[in-house]
């Protein structure tokens, strides 16, 4: 089978970062410090990621990563404790681990894209982890800019499961599956087949300038949900719309920031878990996704995610709109 090291591989480092950061959030209550962009990040994000970089650095060294964070605010002296608490919470699961080491595996995480590489969201939905609400590890490895590998792990993601903490991995060309967080007899999922379904409703984030909400609410009214949104944090929404929880994840850009563009490591592990569960993905204009420009989809303005069945009507009632 295709990428079936990379898959595993992807898999032990997105759930042994799935567990580091529910240690994090059950045993203290973490804290934000704020990056230059003004985005939190916790020393959830700085262990996930590190845990995560050193499994694929020791399995995959040819390989770039290209993450979200960096260990610079984690290098200043004032820091200090902050890096050793990092240290603690990967030497756990990584043991004997120094904070000199966990700062080299963070920056392992500032690679470039290329013909292959990893994208990496340590946490996606860091407001919705304080919260203690949803988020998700996102894990992707992309080669000559095709999603090739997708896992998401989102340890309070419960849907129709019994138990929450529910993984979603999808290789291409052999669909998606959805476990739990023991990884344990993963079944196939599928997208909503059918416009008479129960889940016919769409997703959205909750924080409100991460899209248009009114644009939003607007469209999925054009593509016939009649139902309010689902709104919640993360990578997350991608699951529901694979699992057949949902029909339509529309991310719109806000009007405080038309020209804003989407960042790869928010979208490319959702974005196979969607596509191989039988829905599509693209931007609002009907373009796929382009994973081979850099950090940013810079060719690609909004995104829109459904159960295929619902796609056409998506774009056409956005082109009427800016027409």
């Amino acid at each position: 089978m295709a990428y079936e090291t990379e898959k595993q591989i992807a898999i032990k480092a997105a759930l042994a970062a799935g567990q580091l950061c529910e240690r994090v959030r059950h045993e203290i209550s973490p804290e934000a410090i704020e990056k230059k962009d003004r985005s939190p990040v916790t020393i959830a994000d700085f262990g996930s990621q590190a845990l995560i970089c050193r499994e694929l650095a020791t399995e995959f060294p040819n390989d770039p990563v290209v993450g979200e964070e960096d260990a610079a605010e984690l290098k200043q002296p004032e820091m200090a404790e902050r890096l050793s608490q990092v240290a603690d919470y990967v030497g756990a699961i990584a043991p004997n681990t120094t904070p000199d080491q966990v700062v080299s595996w963070i920056d392992h995480g500032n690679g470039s894209v290329g013909p292959r590489y990893w994208t990496l969201d340590p946490i996606d939905g860091t407001k919705g982890f304080l919260r203690k609400d949803q988020y998700a590890v996102a894990l992707a490895l992309v080669e000559d800019g095709e999603v090739k590998v997708g896992v998401l792990v989102c340890p309070a993601l419960q849907l129709s499961a019994a138990q929450p903490g529910l993984m979603f991995v999808a290789v291409r060309g052999e669909g998606t599956t959805m476990s739990g967080l023991d990884g344990q007899n993963p079944q196939t999922i599928k997208v909503v087949s059918s416009e008479n379904d129960p889940n016919l409703r769409f997703v959205e984030s909750v924080e409100s300038g991460h899209g248009n909400q009114a644009q939003q609410a607007e469209i999925a009214k054009a593509a016939g949900i009649t139902q309010d949104s689902l709104r919640m944090d993360s990578q997350a929404k991608y699951g529901a719309v694979a699992s057949g929880e949902a029909a339509l994840y529309l991310r719109l850009p806000s009007p405080k920031t038309p020209d804003y563009r989407e960042k790869i490591w928010d979208h490319a592990a959702g974005t196979i878990v969607v596509e191989e569960a039988g829905g599509r993905v693209t931007d609002m204009h009907g373009k796929p996704l382009d994973f081979s420009q850099g950090a940013k989809l810079v060719d690609n303005q909004g995104v829109v995610v459904s159960n295929g069945l619902l796609h056409d009507k998506v774009i056409a009632a956005l082109q009427q709109q800016t027409s």
